[in-house]
């Protein structure tokens, strides 16, 4: 089953006031700060703000927000990881985010047709940052001010991450879905691919802590979930029709002669020959809802930095080969660890990661967009094909 790829998207005759509070925008949203912007996923009926949104990620008098827990890549749980599964290295530091600097971007009109296929753009991990998400979107013209669909016939793709980390993955939800519905009525998409942590959160959602077989003893969806920077907030707010959305989602999907996938990984090979088999195997998964299943996926969609070292130009053509497609585009692994460019944990050095944009490797065959926005990094949101 796929997502529609290679669907013309359905019109009808409507306004996109139709469709701003759809049932899945009534989810609770924790109270903003006085004086601050709603989220765009907030739904229209919502109190007017008494002034503009602030472009940084929090409002100038705003409380810090409580702090999330570091993350080396994704941890396993345990003494030892189970076989196979291939998170960062644990000892590598967390820049701290106050590190972070942003610089405002004039967006650059992009050419509406009103016919025919729009301009392709695609979306790093978000990890719960909707303001940096929605300040990313604004920045490529794709929203407009109130955060509604501003890009005609664009297409847009996210790459997966949507939660945890970051204080508001429910809201990130709640944003591409409704910019999806949003996007459809004006002739173009917004569609998005199964991360690992979309995984990880519908098993911590379905199976608690019910025991499954890790490769190396026992572990549950819940335990990784918290350890992997799970959001109470986000679980709270977790409804069926995000269980289901999530639930739905392709892993992979090839757009003008670019592989789209989540993980830098080869793992996709062992659910299917063609883009249809793995995304139907993968569908029909998640709708057994065996627990040690949905494990050995999320295990294996974890694994990580095969088109880095030695060999990994090899391990992109094998893909590209079975799949299609001139260039793999994947998130997952942050940037800056591909590069090796991380600043201590305390940020006394002054150091950060700096990402400029996608990161172009494995021969030039492989695209990073993980920009670490988790770490004092960049959110991505760009337009292919890149021009390097």
């Amino acid at each position: 089953m796929t997502q529609g790829a290679g669907q013309e998207p359905v019109v009808r005759t409507a306004t996109l006031r139709d469709f701003r509070v759809p049932p899945y925008a009534q989810t609770p949203v924790p109270p903003a700060a006085p004086g601050a912007a709603p989220h765009p996923s907030v739904p229209s009926h919502a109190p007017a703000p008494t002034a503009p949104a602030p472009h940084s990620s929090v409002p100038p008098h705003a409380p810090a927000p409580p702090p999330h827990l570091p993350h080396p890549g994704n941890a396993a749980v345990g003494d030892e990881p189970p076989e196979g599964y291939t998170p960062t290295e644990r000892d590598l530091p967390v820049i701290n985010r106050g590190d972070t600097v942003k610089t405002e971007t004039v967006p650059e009109p992009h050419p509406v047709t009103g016919e025919g296929r729009g301009p392709l753009f695609v979306v790093g991990d978000v990890h719960g940052y909707l303001d940096e998400l929605v300040a990313a979107l604004a920045a490529q013209g794709l929203i407009d001010a109130d955060g509604n669909w501003a890009a005609g016939n664009a297409r847009l793709w996210f790459l997966g991450d949507f939660t945890d980390r970051g204080p508001d993955g429910i809201g990130v939800i709640d944003l591409v879905m409704r910019l999806s519905a949003e996007a459809a009525a004006a002739g173009g998409y917004c569609k998005a691919l199964m991360g690992n942590h979309e995984l990880l959160l519908i098993g911590a959602k379905r199976f608690s802590d019910t025991p499954v077989n890790s490769g190396a003893g026992t572990a549950t969806f819940q335990a990784a979930w918290l350890l992997n920077g799970g959001q109470k907030s986000d679980m709270d707010r977790l409804q069926d029709v995000h269980l289901q959305w999530m639930s739905r989602l392709d892993a992979v999907v090839e757009e003008d002669g670019h592989l789209l996938m989540h993980s830098d990984t080869t793992a996709y090979l062992d659910y299917g020959t063609t883009i249809d088999a793995v995304n139907d195997t993968i569908t029909d998964i998640l709708t057994r809802n065996d627990a040690d299943e949905c494990w050995d996926l999320f295990r294996k969609l974890t694994k990580r930095f095969a088109f880095r070292d030695e060999g990994g130009a090899e391990a992109v053509r094998e893909l590209l080969t079975t799949y299609g497609g001139q260039r793999v585009v994947h998130g997952h692994s942050p940037i800056p660890y591909l590069l090796g460019e991380v600043g201590t944990e305390d940020g006394e050095d002054g150091s950060g990661p700096v990402v400029n944009g996608p990161h172009v490797y494995a021969d030039g065959l492989a695209i990073a967009m993980d920009g670490g926005v988790t770490m004092a990094g960049k959110l991505l949101v760009v337009q292919l094909p890149l021009h390097d």
